[in-house]
């Protein structure tokens, strides 16, 4: 029975710059649809939050890159909280699936795995390789 599940991810970049929030972000997304065979048809929405020192683009922007013109995206703040990890994107995507919960993979990337060290137990990113998967992808859709 196909259900609409949330999968979680978070990143972080070193500074508030477009190119690295856009990078970061573009990442993020391409990890969590490649490693839960997330077709972009069975999105029904995306959420992201950047912390308040991060400002020079929306991360939404990034999953318009990878071809979700259809997707409903919402950018917003995460809000401030003393101790809160810097410089900080998250997402949560909503999709249609019939995966169970339990199945389903989340991504805490660089600093946030701080976030949720239980979920970050994956083998180390290839960051190179996925930049290769994410051209590749770009390429069939154009």
């Amino acid at each position: 029975m196909t259900a609409c599940r949330g999968v979680r991810g978070a990143t972080t970049v070193s500074s508030d710059d477009r190119d690295e929030i856009l990078l970061a972000t573009r990442q993020l997304l391409a990890l969590m649809i490649r490693q839960n065979e997330i077709e972009t048809a069975d999105l029904a929405s995306a959420f992201f939050t950047v912390t308040k020192d991060l400002q020079s683009e929306f991360p939404a922007l990034a999953a318009r890159q990878l071809g979700w013109l259809e997707v409903p995206l919402l950018c917003g703040y995460e809000i401030t909280v003393e101790r809160s990890l810097p410089r900080c994107i998250r997402v949560l995507l909503h999709w249609n699936t019939d995966k169970t919960q339990s199945e389903i993979q989340h991504f805490y990337l660089h600093d946030a795995v701080k976030l949720r060290p239980d979920l970050s137990t994956l083998p180390p990113v290839d960051f190179e390789e996925l930049e290769r998967w994410i051209e590749s992808q770009l390429a069939e859709d154009a």
